[in-house]
């Protein structure tokens, strides 16, 4: 019990000082998943179930590298 109540407080620790990155990394990845999608269907004419993979996985990829790259760019910042 005492590893799991661990787990709930580094988690909501990490939660408290990254609640603006982690909400601007899920907006951009809920954005990123419906333009891959209608991109890939459109140009690379591939089925909904391909365009489906390719738009979750490339994403989260760029969601960390996003989140990763917020959290070094706001350490830079003057406010």
């Amino acid at each position: 019990m005492e590893i799991t109540n661990g787990i709930f407080r580094a988690t909501q620790n990490i939660y408290q000082n990254n609640k603006g990155s982690l909400l601007r990394t899920v907006i951009y990845t809920i954005g990123h998943f419906a333009i891959a999608i209608t991109v890939l269907m459109l140009v690379a004419d591939v089925s909904f179930a391909v365009a489906l993979t390719d738009a979750i996985v490339e994403p989260i990829a760029n969601s960390i590298w996003y989140f990763i790259l917020d959290k070094w760019w706001a350490s830079r910042s003057k406010t």
